[in-house]
């Protein structure tokens, strides 16, 4: 009897007394493996999410947090050939199983850089700047971000067991939340083998991850306000999850990602001898038949001009022919099985209801494949359509397989409108080398698409495809897609997070956020902040300048020295003339640079490196004898947990003799950990 798929509960894998429901394999009918989730305790795993991996993971650094995963990504880039070997069960090429193995560990690549990159070496993230609350600054407004104490649930579809556990895992990890998969069942082993390998690699806190093998059961009933649920699947099981008690009237959050009919458009400058048609067409047959089409990106829906569609639907045959279907272990096959005979068959429903308004132009949905055993195995052909004219059909069923239909429009404006017939997607592509075709239709199908893809001969040699989401881009779509929103960077890390406004004085704001708020308490020590390295500095150190005189010399040595002869710098009668200056001043990039002459410690230390400025701003002109002088605060200390040493944001505020500011900005160093001198 093939094995028994088992759920890892708080630390521990736990196998279900029945024998389960079999997986077959997609290609040859045989039994995979058996799931079932019966005699879970699923309170017990929420309760162990928050009280044991909850705990831990936020009592880590953001940094800390993206070093694990950083860790993961290595171990599971070792360990990736059984993943493969499990995904070809499911009816998957080894470049489709690339696609959702190494586009998992390619995400947690990415967010672990992007965590140590763009988030705090700190508990607390900031949204914004600090707003002013009373007019003698005592009282000042800051948005942050802090963690729940709650558990991220992931329920998945079959179609990416390995990339939708991953990418969902890694913003929930680095926002401090614990995660409990329950991945879809006919492809549960490949989840199942893929979360024994990120237990057995001993990176990730202990209750951080938890794994559910077969039904959910009661899992949302435990969950509570400060939970969330990501759910990737069917509009109907949707629509379940939006009424059951936890998320109507229970505060629990929850993300859909679900049916989506994209479409990819061909603009109508596009002639039959362009570059744009070939990768139009290339584009459709890639996402008819990658994963046989069970993407939920894949086009569904070929917009064409009415004058190329027969041009188009003949070249999609023509290189349709050449797509050999069978099993998914030969190297020579381009395209599986779908992942179970069910969903074959679900799929030919679809294409019978999609043919009461489009004609068959390729493929048979009942016909043989030429693979071994059609019957046995669950393949499909790739099967293309044209609609007939007022065809209401393709945009209101999607054919979760290898299915496109293609629609002939007329003119942009119907092309935008039948676009907008899928009631929102989670990806459309517009291929024209037309700009003003391009920004129309662009403008016109952002409003119903969570990401466009605008494609021409300049970007085709990097492009990744209409179908391939990227960590750093959001993945989602209004409407039928499900209004839900993951990936995006740093994005879906706030996303689990609780964004709340404090309120108080600047002392106590930078108390609690442990970034100097302006207004707060400076320190001088009379110890030059230069000489401090990372462990000796203290956010409030400061240091005061003396004032510096600007003389004529000055701007006009920096004019020659530089060739920055602006007339405001070196035209008496045009600089009079302006109504900013009324006279000639000095230069804004003089003044930041006699404004570090006038902070800095020139001799070595542990001041390693000055990186870049920030948000400089040029605010009253300096003219020919005014004095400047700067003051210089410690805003923020990070330090890199990978070097030996950190990076410190510096508060510079430039003032005249009159004390009214001349530049505000932030200064960016890097400091070592520890010096001796």
């Amino acid at each position: 009897m093939s094995a028994l798929l088992e759920s890892y509960v708080a630390g521990r894998w736990y196998a279900a007394p029945d024998e389960g429901r079999p997986l077959l394999d997609a290609t040859t009918g045989e039994v995979v493996a058996r799931v079932s989730s019966t005699g879970l305790d699923v309170g017990e795993m929420v309760t162990y999410a928050r009280d044991v991996g909850g705990p831990a993971l936020r009592g880590l650094t953001f940094h800390e947090r993206a070093g694990l995963l950083k860790a993961l990504a290595k171990h599971l880039g070792g360990t990736k050939d059984e993943l493969y070997a499990l995904s070809a069960c499911a009816g998957a090429t080894r470049p489709d199983a690339m696609v959702d193995v190494d586009g998992g560990i390619g995400t947690l690549f990415s967010y672990a850089s992007k965590g140590t990159r763009e988030l705090p070496n700190d508990t607390v993230v900031l949204d914004g700047p600090p707003e002013p609350l009373g007019k003698r600054g005592t009282f000042v407004g800051q948005h942050v971000f802090t963690s729940r104490p709650g558990v991220a649930v992931q329920i998945n579809a079959f179609n990416f067991p390995v990339w939708g556990l991953l990418e969902k895992l890694a913003p929930a990890f680095l926002a401090g939340l614990p995660t409990i998969v329950k991945p879809a069942s006919p492809t549960a082993y490949v989840a199942e083998a893929l979360v024994r390998q990120v237990i057995a690699s001993g990176l990730l806190p202990d209750g951080t991850l938890q794994l559910v093998s077969g039904g959910a059961g009661t899992l949302l009933d435990e969950l509570g306000a400060q939970d969330s649920v990501a759910f990737t699947g069917s509009a109907h099981t949707a629509n379940v999850l939006r009424n059951h008690p936890s998320v109507a009237t229970g505060g629990v959050r929850l993300g859909v990602e679900a049916d989506s009919l994209n479409c990819s458009v061909l603009g109508p400058d596009v002639g039959a001898d362009d570059p744009e048609l070939d990768l139009f067409v290339a584009g459709v047959v890639t996402e008819m038949t990658v994963k046989a089409g069970q993407k939920c990106t894949a086009i569904r829906r070929v917009l064409v001009p009415t004058a190329m569609a027969d041009t188009v639907v003949d070249a999609i045959v023509a290189r349709l022919a050449g797509t050999t279907v069978g099993d998914p272990r030969d190297p020579d096959i381009r395209m599986g099985p779908l992942v179970s005979t069910a969903q074959r068959d679900e799929v030919r429903k679809a294409v019978e209801a999609l043919r009461s308004s489009a004609d068959l132009v390729h493929g048979d949905p009942r016909g043989g494949t030429g693979a071994a055993d059609p019957e046995r195995g669950a393949f499909m052909g790739p099967v293309l359509l044209r609609a007939r004219a007022g065809a209401t059909e393709p945009h209101d069923v999607e054919p979760f397989g290898p299915v496109s239909t293609v629609v002939a429009y007329d003119g942009l404006d119907d092309a935008i409108a039948l676009a907008a017939r899928g009631r929102g997607s989670l990806a459309g592509s517009v291929v024209t080398h037309d700009p003003d075709v391009a920004r129309t239709l662009t403008l016109g199908l952002a409003p119903w698409h969570g990401r466009i893809l605008v494609l021409d001969r300049d970007d085709a040699g990097e492009s990744t495809g209409h179908g391939s989401p990227l960590p750093m881009l959001v993945h989602g779509g209004p409407g039928r897609a499900g209004g839900g929103e993951e990936l995006g960077g740093v994005r879906s890390v706030l996303h689990h997070m609780q964004r709340t406004a404090l309120q108080g004085s600047p002392d106590m704001l930078t108390a609690i956020t442990g970034r100097w708020t302006p207004g707060s308490t400076r320190r001088d020590d009379g110890v030059h902040p230069f000489r401090k390295s990372l462990a000796a500095l203290r956010v409030g150190d400061t240091i005061a300048s003396p004032p510096r005189t600007v003389t004529r010399e000055d701007i006009d040595a920096f004019a020659a020295l530089t060739g920055d002869t602006f007339y405001a710098h070196t035209d008496e009668e045009a600089a009079a003339a302006n109504p900013l200056f009324g006279g000639i001043v000095a230069h804004g990039y003089l003044v930041v640079s006699l404004a570090a002459g006038l902070f800095v410690d020139p001799d070595p230390g542990p001041v390693l490196a000055n990186f870049g400025v920030d948000n400089l701003r040029f605010l009253t002109p300096v003219k020919a004898g005014d004095s400047i002088a700067v003051t210089l605060t410690v805003k923020q200390i990070t330090p890199r947990s990978t070097a030996d040493y950190g990076e410190v944001r510096w508060d510079a505020v430039v003032t005249n003799g009159e004390g009214a500011l001349v530049a505000t900005y932030d200064v960016l160093t890097l400091v070592a950990r520890t010096w001796e001198g």
